[in-house]
């Protein structure tokens, strides 16, 4: 049993879950004790809203890639046991967003996740 091919992380799986908006796709890619911090302007550095577990990470990934929205992963860098990524998403109004990722990995599932998240914002607000 080889332990190479096991530590491996699949950017491609991750290219078609997150453009083909497929939460269980991108599920898979997360270990079962996974923690997930998500920082934007409502939940600040100082209080992010964090998940825990494949459970909590499952019910955010099926409402985000349930919307009328789509997806793209713009790039993705894996260094060893890390992986960067940004991701671009469009709402039918034009309303953009804006996700960049830190993760750490074990053999080859995330483990750690910070996302940092952008969208637009109303003129004058």
């Amino acid at each position: 049993m080889g332990t190479a091919a096991s530590s491996t992380f699949d950017t491609e799986a991750l290219r078609r879950g997150i453009e083909g908006q497929d939460a269980t796709a991108l599920l898979s890619l997360y270990a079962d004790d996974a923690e997930v911090r998500v920082v934007d302007h409502k939940t600040q550095p100082s209080h992010p809203m964090v998940m825990h577990g494949r459970g909590e990470i499952s019910a955010m990934l099926n409402d985000v890639y349930s919307r009328d929205m789509t997806h793209k992963l713009e790039q993705v860098v894996v260094q060893g046991d890390q992986v960067a990524y940004t991701e671009s998403c469009l709402y039918p109004d034009g309303v953009r967003v804006l996700a960049g990722s830190m993760m750490s990995l074990r053999d080859g599932k995330i483990v750690e996740q910070t996302m940092l998240q952008a969208w637009d914002e109303e003129e004058g607000g």
